[in-house]
Protein backbone atom coordinates (compact mmCIF):
# COMPACT_ATOMS: atom_id res chain seq x y z
CA UNK A 1 0.00 0.00 0.00
CA UNK A 2 1.48 3.45 -1.40
CA UNK A 3 4.23 1.76 -2.96
CA UNK A 4 4.29 1.57 -6.44
CA UNK A 5 3.07 -2.01 -8.15
CA UNK A 6 6.24 -3.65 -9.62
CA UNK A 7 4.49 -5.09 -12.81
CA UNK A 8 4.77 -7.83 -15.11
CA UNK A 9 3.66 -7.83 -18.88
CA UNK A 10 3.20 -11.19 -20.88
CA UNK A 11 2.17 -10.97 -24.62
CA UNK A 12 3.47 -8.13 -26.23
CA UNK A 13 1.30 -7.79 -29.21
CA UNK A 14 -0.73 -5.22 -30.76
CA UNK A 15 -2.49 -4.41 -27.37
CA UNK A 16 0.38 -3.97 -25.36
CA UNK A 17 1.46 -0.70 -26.89
CA UNK A 18 -1.96 0.74 -25.54
CA UNK A 19 -0.91 -0.68 -22.02
CA UNK A 20 2.58 0.64 -22.01
CA UNK A 21 1.28 4.21 -22.60
CA UNK A 22 -0.94 3.95 -19.28
CA UNK A 23 1.45 2.30 -17.56
CA UNK A 24 4.10 5.05 -18.37
CA UNK A 25 1.96 7.99 -16.93
CA UNK A 26 0.57 6.13 -13.82
CA UNK A 27 3.13 6.79 -11.12
CA UNK A 28 1.37 3.89 -8.76
CA UNK A 29 3.24 0.99 -11.18
CA UNK A 30 6.51 0.78 -12.36
CA UNK A 31 7.00 -1.74 -15.32
CA UNK A 32 10.07 -3.43 -14.98
CA UNK A 33 9.73 -6.91 -17.80
CA UNK A 34 7.89 -7.67 -20.25
CA UNK A 35 7.95 -11.79 -21.31
CA UNK A 36 6.54 -12.98 -25.41
CA UNK A 37 7.12 -16.35 -27.02
CA UNK A 38 9.08 -13.86 -29.99
CA UNK A 39 11.28 -12.14 -27.75
CA UNK A 40 12.07 -9.94 -31.00
CA UNK A 41 8.58 -8.54 -30.33
CA UNK A 42 8.58 -7.91 -26.85
CA UNK A 43 12.32 -5.73 -27.63
CA UNK A 44 10.58 -3.83 -30.33
CA UNK A 45 7.28 -3.06 -27.78
CA UNK A 46 9.63 -1.94 -25.12
CA UNK A 47 11.90 0.12 -27.03
CA UNK A 48 10.31 3.52 -26.18
CA UNK A 49 10.56 2.61 -22.57
CA UNK A 50 14.40 2.21 -21.08
CA UNK A 51 15.19 0.47 -18.76
CA UNK A 52 12.38 -2.49 -19.08
CA UNK A 53 14.22 -6.09 -18.83
CA UNK A 54 12.96 -8.37 -22.00
CA UNK A 55 12.75 -11.79 -19.98
CA UNK A 56 11.44 -15.26 -20.81
CA UNK A 57 7.85 -16.56 -19.43
CA UNK A 58 9.43 -18.81 -16.74
CA UNK A 59 12.19 -16.47 -15.71
CA UNK A 60 9.35 -13.12 -15.57
CA UNK A 61 7.37 -15.53 -13.14
CA UNK A 62 10.62 -15.95 -11.39
CA UNK A 63 11.56 -12.42 -11.12
CA UNK A 64 11.16 -11.26 -7.58
CA UNK A 65 11.02 -8.09 -8.66
CA UNK A 66 7.59 -9.02 -9.98
CA UNK A 67 4.53 -8.15 -7.52
CA UNK A 68 1.88 -8.50 -10.22
CA UNK A 69 1.12 -10.09 -13.69
CA UNK A 70 -0.46 -8.16 -16.74
CA UNK A 71 -1.42 -11.41 -19.04
CA UNK A 72 -2.10 -9.74 -22.26
CA UNK A 73 -1.86 -13.18 -23.95
CA UNK A 74 -4.27 -14.44 -26.78
CA UNK A 75 -7.76 -15.48 -24.77
CA UNK A 76 -6.73 -19.37 -25.17
CA UNK A 77 -3.98 -18.91 -23.04
CA UNK A 78 -5.50 -16.34 -20.33
CA UNK A 79 -6.09 -18.79 -17.71
CA UNK A 80 -2.44 -20.92 -18.37
CA UNK A 81 -0.41 -17.51 -18.11
CA UNK A 82 -3.34 -16.33 -14.83
CA UNK A 83 -2.21 -19.44 -12.91
CA UNK A 84 1.76 -19.58 -13.30
CA UNK A 85 1.41 -15.89 -11.71
CA UNK A 86 -0.82 -17.07 -8.93
CA UNK A 87 1.58 -19.84 -8.52
CA UNK A 88 4.38 -18.13 -8.54
CA UNK A 89 2.39 -15.72 -5.59
CA UNK A 90 1.73 -12.87 -7.72
CA UNK A 91 -1.17 -11.07 -8.76
CA UNK A 92 -2.98 -10.86 -11.90
CA UNK A 93 -4.64 -8.69 -14.59
CA UNK A 94 -6.11 -10.14 -17.48
CA UNK A 95 -6.90 -8.65 -20.72
CA UNK A 96 -10.92 -9.85 -21.37
CA UNK A 97 -11.92 -12.25 -21.46
CA UNK A 98 -10.85 -13.79 -18.09
CA UNK A 99 -10.45 -17.69 -19.50
CA UNK A 100 -11.62 -18.49 -22.77
CA UNK A 101 -14.40 -21.27 -20.68
CA UNK A 102 -15.82 -20.48 -17.52
CA UNK A 103 -14.40 -23.38 -16.03
CA UNK A 104 -10.98 -22.37 -16.97
CA UNK A 105 -12.02 -18.90 -14.99
CA UNK A 106 -13.00 -20.37 -12.23
CA UNK A 107 -9.84 -22.85 -11.68
CA UNK A 108 -8.31 -19.14 -11.83
CA UNK A 109 -10.26 -17.57 -8.81
CA UNK A 110 -10.26 -20.21 -7.21
CA UNK A 111 -6.29 -20.69 -7.44
CA UNK A 112 -6.06 -16.75 -6.71
CA UNK A 113 -8.18 -17.74 -3.67
CA UNK A 114 -6.08 -20.38 -1.87
CA UNK A 115 -3.11 -18.28 -2.67
CA UNK A 116 -4.50 -14.95 -1.58
CA UNK A 117 -3.32 -13.13 -4.36
CA UNK A 118 -5.74 -10.52 -6.49
CA UNK A 119 -7.28 -11.12 -9.95
CA UNK A 120 -8.07 -8.25 -12.44
CA UNK A 121 -9.42 -8.19 -15.57
CA UNK A 122 -10.35 -5.76 -18.46
CA UNK A 123 -12.17 -4.19 -19.48
CA UNK A 124 -11.92 -1.24 -17.78
CA UNK A 125 -12.97 1.03 -20.28
CA UNK A 126 -16.06 1.21 -18.14
CA UNK A 127 -14.20 3.38 -15.44
CA UNK A 128 -13.76 6.17 -17.99
CA UNK A 129 -15.97 9.03 -18.19
CA UNK A 130 -18.94 7.80 -20.54
CA UNK A 131 -20.21 4.89 -18.76
CA UNK A 132 -19.54 6.47 -15.30
CA UNK A 133 -21.20 9.49 -16.11
CA UNK A 134 -24.16 7.25 -17.34
CA UNK A 135 -24.33 5.59 -14.53
CA UNK A 136 -24.67 8.45 -12.09
CA UNK A 137 -27.77 9.49 -14.26
CA UNK A 138 -29.36 6.68 -13.11
CA UNK A 139 -27.99 6.37 -9.54
CA UNK A 140 -29.31 9.84 -9.25
CA UNK A 141 -32.86 8.96 -10.57
CA UNK A 142 -33.20 11.18 -13.95
CA UNK A 143 -34.85 8.46 -15.80
CA UNK A 144 -36.58 7.26 -12.83
CA UNK A 145 -36.81 3.11 -12.36
CA UNK A 146 -34.57 1.62 -15.08
CA UNK A 147 -37.09 -0.85 -17.38
CA UNK A 148 -34.54 -1.66 -20.34
CA UNK A 149 -31.56 -1.54 -22.07
CA UNK A 150 -30.24 -2.43 -25.48
CA UNK A 151 -26.51 -2.97 -26.53
CA UNK A 152 -25.94 -3.51 -30.24
CA UNK A 153 -22.21 -4.08 -32.17
CA UNK A 154 -22.20 -4.77 -35.55
CA UNK A 155 -19.17 -5.32 -37.60
CA UNK A 156 -18.31 -7.21 -41.01
CA UNK A 157 -15.29 -9.00 -39.13
CA UNK A 158 -11.90 -8.56 -37.73
CA UNK A 159 -10.37 -10.45 -40.68
CA UNK A 160 -10.71 -7.51 -42.96
CA UNK A 161 -7.88 -5.85 -40.97
CA UNK A 162 -6.83 -7.64 -38.34
CA UNK A 163 -3.15 -9.50 -40.19
CA UNK A 164 -3.54 -12.69 -37.57
CA UNK A 165 -7.40 -13.08 -37.08
CA UNK A 166 -7.45 -16.67 -36.22
CA UNK A 167 -8.39 -16.11 -32.10
CA UNK A 168 -11.28 -14.45 -33.08
CA UNK A 169 -12.96 -17.69 -34.63
CA UNK A 170 -11.90 -20.48 -32.74
CA UNK A 171 -13.48 -20.92 -28.92
CA UNK A 172 -12.83 -18.19 -27.22
CA UNK A 173 -13.51 -15.91 -29.59
CA UNK A 174 -16.64 -14.63 -32.23
CA UNK A 175 -18.12 -11.27 -31.17
CA UNK A 176 -19.75 -12.31 -28.21
CA UNK A 177 -16.67 -13.20 -26.49
CA UNK A 178 -14.74 -10.73 -28.16
CA UNK A 179 -16.62 -7.61 -27.94
CA UNK A 180 -19.12 -8.73 -25.80
CA UNK A 181 -17.40 -8.43 -22.37
CA UNK A 182 -17.55 -4.63 -23.49
CA UNK A 183 -20.84 -4.42 -23.19
CA UNK A 184 -21.94 -7.02 -21.26
CA UNK A 185 -19.98 -5.23 -17.96
CA UNK A 186 -21.21 -1.80 -19.27
CA UNK A 187 -24.82 -3.23 -18.57
CA UNK A 188 -23.91 -4.42 -15.09
CA UNK A 189 -22.16 -1.50 -14.10
CA UNK A 190 -24.70 0.18 -14.94
CA UNK A 191 -27.81 -2.03 -14.21
CA UNK A 192 -26.43 -4.50 -11.73
CA UNK A 193 -26.13 -8.20 -12.15
CA UNK A 194 -27.98 -10.93 -14.45
CA UNK A 195 -30.35 -13.23 -13.36
CA UNK A 196 -30.73 -15.21 -15.97
CA UNK A 197 -30.69 -15.22 -19.89
CA UNK A 198 -32.14 -16.12 -23.25
CA UNK A 199 -30.43 -16.42 -26.94
CA UNK A 200 -30.29 -17.51 -30.55
CA UNK A 201 -26.91 -17.56 -32.45
CA UNK A 202 -26.01 -18.38 -36.47
CA UNK A 203 -22.61 -19.01 -38.01
CA UNK A 204 -23.02 -18.08 -41.53
CA UNK A 205 -19.91 -18.99 -43.11
CA UNK A 206 -17.60 -21.86 -42.53
CA UNK A 207 -14.40 -19.84 -43.73
CA UNK A 208 -12.99 -16.15 -43.59
CA UNK A 209 -10.55 -14.54 -45.82
CA UNK A 210 -7.78 -12.74 -44.07
CA UNK A 211 -8.15 -9.25 -45.70
CA UNK A 212 -4.72 -7.66 -44.75
CA UNK A 213 -0.85 -8.04 -44.23
CA UNK A 214 1.48 -10.86 -45.22
CA UNK A 215 -1.40 -14.12 -45.26
CA UNK A 216 -3.63 -11.52 -47.11
CA UNK A 217 -5.96 -13.96 -48.77
CA UNK A 218 -5.49 -17.10 -47.23
CA UNK A 219 -8.74 -18.59 -45.48
CA UNK A 220 -8.89 -19.75 -42.23
CA UNK A 221 -11.83 -21.94 -40.47
CA UNK A 222 -14.90 -20.36 -38.36
CA UNK A 223 -15.70 -22.62 -35.66
CA UNK A 224 -17.84 -20.19 -33.39
CA UNK A 225 -21.23 -18.50 -33.70
CA UNK A 226 -20.55 -15.36 -35.11
CA UNK A 227 -23.97 -13.55 -34.86
CA UNK A 228 -25.54 -13.77 -30.99
CA UNK A 229 -28.55 -12.06 -29.89
CA UNK A 230 -30.59 -12.52 -27.04
CA UNK A 231 -32.29 -11.30 -23.47
CA UNK A 232 -30.76 -10.51 -20.66
CA UNK A 233 -32.98 -10.69 -17.09
CA UNK A 234 -30.88 -8.62 -14.56
CA UNK A 235 -31.33 -9.19 -10.74
CA UNK A 236 -33.49 -5.81 -10.58
CA UNK A 237 -36.36 -6.99 -13.14
CA UNK A 238 -34.86 -4.61 -16.07
CA UNK A 239 -34.11 -6.14 -19.26
CA UNK A 240 -31.34 -5.83 -21.81
CA UNK A 241 -31.59 -6.84 -25.29
CA UNK A 242 -27.80 -7.76 -26.47
CA UNK A 243 -26.39 -8.07 -30.31
CA UNK A 244 -23.65 -8.98 -31.00
CA UNK A 245 -22.51 -9.85 -35.02
CA UNK A 246 -19.30 -10.57 -37.46
CA UNK A 247 -22.07 -10.70 -40.15
CA UNK A 248 -23.31 -7.02 -40.69
CA UNK A 249 -21.66 -4.17 -42.50
CA UNK A 250 -22.88 -1.54 -40.14
CA UNK A 251 -25.45 0.18 -37.94
CA UNK A 252 -26.66 3.33 -36.90
CA UNK A 253 -27.89 2.59 -33.38
CA UNK A 254 -26.65 3.62 -30.39
CA UNK A 255 -24.06 1.17 -28.63
CA UNK A 256 -26.00 1.42 -25.75
CA UNK A 257 -29.31 2.75 -24.83
CA UNK A 258 -30.89 2.74 -21.12
CA UNK A 259 -34.47 3.47 -20.71
CA UNK A 260 -36.64 4.07 -17.41
CA UNK A 261 -39.85 5.24 -16.31
CA UNK A 262 -39.11 8.96 -16.22
CA UNK A 263 -36.42 9.09 -19.40
CA UNK A 264 -33.94 7.67 -21.63
CA UNK A 265 -30.03 8.12 -22.05
CA UNK A 266 -27.44 6.92 -24.92
CA UNK A 267 -24.43 5.74 -23.33
CA UNK A 268 -21.26 6.16 -25.15
CA UNK A 269 -19.48 2.82 -26.86
CA UNK A 270 -17.94 0.57 -24.05
CA UNK A 271 -14.91 -0.15 -25.78
CA UNK A 272 -13.97 3.61 -25.21
CA UNK A 273 -13.51 5.20 -21.99
CA UNK A 274 -15.26 8.77 -22.92
CA UNK A 275 -18.04 10.04 -25.38
CA UNK A 276 -21.70 12.13 -24.56
CA UNK A 277 -24.08 10.83 -22.69
CA UNK A 278 -27.56 11.98 -23.99
CA UNK A 279 -30.88 12.02 -22.20
CA UNK A 280 -34.40 12.13 -22.57
CA UNK A 281 -36.72 12.48 -20.26
CA UNK A 282 -40.67 12.00 -20.26
CA UNK A 283 -41.96 15.49 -21.84
CA UNK A 284 -38.32 16.44 -23.73
CA UNK A 285 -38.99 17.26 -27.08
CA UNK A 286 -35.11 15.92 -27.79
CA UNK A 287 -31.81 14.76 -26.39
CA UNK A 288 -29.24 16.53 -24.73
CA UNK A 289 -26.04 16.03 -23.27
CA UNK A 290 -25.26 16.22 -19.64
CA UNK A 291 -22.13 17.61 -18.49
CA UNK A 292 -19.18 14.77 -17.53
CA UNK A 293 -19.69 14.12 -13.89
CA UNK A 294 -17.65 11.03 -12.87
CA UNK A 295 -14.78 7.87 -13.88
CA UNK A 296 -11.50 8.46 -15.09
CA UNK A 297 -11.01 11.76 -17.16
CA UNK A 298 -8.52 11.36 -20.29
CA UNK A 299 -7.97 7.71 -18.91
CA UNK A 300 -6.25 4.53 -20.94
CA UNK A 301 -6.43 1.18 -21.32
CA UNK A 302 -4.84 -0.16 -18.23
CA UNK A 303 -6.36 2.54 -15.68
CA UNK A 304 -8.37 -0.17 -13.96
CA UNK A 305 -4.69 -1.09 -12.60
CA UNK A 306 -4.71 1.88 -10.32
CA UNK A 307 -7.27 -0.30 -8.37
CA UNK A 308 -4.31 -2.67 -7.74
CA UNK A 309 -2.26 -0.46 -5.65
CA UNK A 310 -5.02 0.52 -2.91
CA UNK A 311 -7.54 -1.84 -2.97
CA UNK A 312 -8.00 -5.09 -2.00
CA UNK A 313 -11.02 -5.50 -4.68
CA UNK A 314 -10.37 -3.79 -7.89
CA UNK A 315 -13.41 -2.12 -9.36
CA UNK A 316 -12.21 -4.29 -12.26
CA UNK A 317 -12.13 -7.51 -10.58
CA UNK A 318 -12.09 -11.38 -10.52
CA UNK A 319 -15.33 -11.75 -9.19
CA UNK A 320 -17.35 -9.04 -12.17
CA UNK A 321 -15.18 -10.44 -14.97
CA UNK A 322 -16.16 -14.13 -14.06
CA UNK A 323 -20.19 -13.26 -13.94
CA UNK A 324 -20.05 -11.31 -17.34
CA UNK A 325 -18.35 -14.44 -18.39
CA UNK A 326 -20.71 -16.68 -17.40
CA UNK A 327 -23.25 -14.25 -18.90
CA UNK A 328 -21.74 -14.68 -22.17
CA UNK A 329 -21.94 -18.57 -21.84
CA UNK A 330 -25.22 -18.73 -20.27
CA UNK A 331 -26.22 -16.94 -23.02
CA UNK A 332 -24.81 -19.38 -26.11
CA UNK A 333 -26.01 -22.30 -24.23
CA UNK A 334 -29.26 -20.85 -23.96
CA UNK A 335 -29.36 -19.94 -28.20
CA UNK A 336 -28.18 -23.52 -28.77
CA UNK A 337 -30.73 -25.46 -26.18
CA UNK A 338 -33.76 -23.17 -26.91
CA UNK A 339 -34.29 -22.89 -23.75
CA UNK A 340 -33.79 -19.71 -21.09
CA UNK A 341 -31.09 -20.62 -18.31
CA UNK A 342 -30.59 -19.20 -15.05
CA UNK A 343 -26.52 -17.46 -14.67
CA UNK A 344 -25.15 -19.64 -12.04
CA UNK A 345 -22.95 -17.04 -10.75
CA UNK A 346 -23.43 -13.21 -9.43
CA UNK A 347 -21.60 -10.18 -8.59
CA UNK A 348 -21.69 -7.13 -6.45
CA UNK A 349 -22.51 -3.77 -8.52
CA UNK A 350 -19.09 -2.52 -9.04
CA UNK A 351 -18.03 0.95 -6.70
CA UNK A 352 -18.72 4.15 -9.00
CA UNK A 353 -16.11 6.40 -9.82
CA UNK A 354 -15.61 9.59 -8.78
CA UNK A 355 -14.37 11.91 -11.07
CA UNK A 356 -10.67 12.79 -11.36
CA UNK A 357 -8.14 13.02 -14.04
CA UNK A 358 -6.39 9.85 -15.29
CA UNK A 359 -3.68 12.15 -16.15
CA UNK A 360 -3.47 13.57 -12.39
CA UNK A 361 -2.25 10.42 -11.62
CA UNK A 362 1.13 10.96 -13.12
Amino acid sequence: MGQPLNLGIVGCGAISAQYLQTIDRLPQVRLVAVADLDLDRAREAVRPYPGVDVLGVAELMADARVDAVLNLTVPAAHAEVALMAIAAGKDVYCEKPLAATGADARRVLEAAEAAGVRVGCAPDTVLGTGTQTARMAIDDGLIGRPVAATATMMTPGHERWHPHPDFYYVPGGGPLLDMGPYYVTSLVTLLGPVASVIGAASRTRAKRTIGSGPRRGEDIPVTVDTHVTGVLVHDSGALSTLVMSFDAVATKAANIEVHGEQGSLIVPDPNHFDGPVLLSRLGDQDWRTLPVSAGYAEAGRGVGLIDFVSEREPRAGGSLAFHVLDVMESLLASAHSGKALDVPSTCDRPRPVALRSAAAER
